[in-house]
């Protein structure tokens, strides 16, 4: 998913060559096989569209695939430029059944995306108001009867940072952030189209995590964490400075036109 939501413009429209994913997929890490088997899971999870054409098959985004990629774009390119006072806490408990298993899971992940953190077994929150998407989102699985929801605002009285400790692992997210800027503050300068691919890739594979793990709690409640500002500028900076070079590396190989030539007799 990071490499579609990264590379395939227009989202809406274009489509790549299955060899050529799967040749970027193994630059990255992966074998053949489980580039390929990675493939045909997005297909069956009606994340891509498969398209055959002759004897070459190429991919293309499903109109689910675009918006959950707008989505993510929203999250990691806002993350770290919330300024607000604090303000509405939000406030959801479930008690989704066995039977809806994949409703649940769905849900739990989707709500971590939206910053939200457990506090016990079905009960989640989030420190700023997320009526409007919670809403959206239960309706979307068809679970809301099996949900609450509350807005409003933590007790002055109470020890806010001890309280959003049990929800959110606030030291565990500190050592990411420093271990990011750590990895990625090098000079990004002098790479190949190749390397450059490479680098960007992991850069926003890496910091799309965040948004899942950072509630981007109230400054004025409890610090943010101590390399956030670095890690959010360090990831701007790179994911501009080495878009034309990965662009490029990610083009020629998804194009076909090579291939063909070289198949000719």
């Amino acid at each position: 998913m990071t490499l579609l939501g990264s590379y395939v413009q227009p989202r809406e429209s274009r489509r790549v060559w299955s060899g050529g994913l799967v040749t970027l997929l193994t630059e990255l890490g992966f074998s053949d096989g489980a580039a390929r088997i990675a493939l045909t899971r997005l297909v069956r999870r009606d994340l891509l569209a498969r398209h055959r054409e002759g004897r070459l098959v190429h991919y293309s985004l499903t109109k689910r695939t675009v918006a959950v990629l707008a989505d993510g774009d929203r999250r990691i390119f806002s993350l770290g430029r919330r300024d607000g006072p604090a303000g509405t806490w939000t406030v959801l408990w479930q008690s989704i059944p066995e039977t809806r298993r994949q409703a649940r899971e769905t849900l739990v992940r989707r709500l971590r995306f939206l910053g939200f953190g457990p506090v016990q077994d079905g009960t989640w929150i989030a420190p700023h108001d997320r009526e409007a998407e919670v809403l959206a989102l239960l309706d979307e699985l068809g679970v809301t009867e099996h949900a609450g929801l509350m807005l409003g605002t933590p007790s002055a009285a109470l020890d806010v940072r001890r309280f959003a400790g049990r929800a959110w692992d606030l030291d565990e997210l500190a050592a990411r952030y420093d271990a990011f800027v750590s990895e990625f503050g090098c000079s990004a300068s002098d790479l190949s189209d190749a390397q450059a691919f490479a680098v960007r890739t992991r850069l926003v594979h890496e910091f799309r995590v965040f948004p899942t793990l950072d509630p981007e709690l109230p400054g004025e409640l409890i610090p943010a964490p101590g390399r956030r500002a670095a890690a959010v500028e360090l990831f701007h900076d790179l994911y501009a400075a080495l878009a034309p070079a990965a662009q490029r590396h990610f083009d020629r190989a998804v194009r076909t036109t090579d291939f063909d030539e070289v198949r000719k007799p």
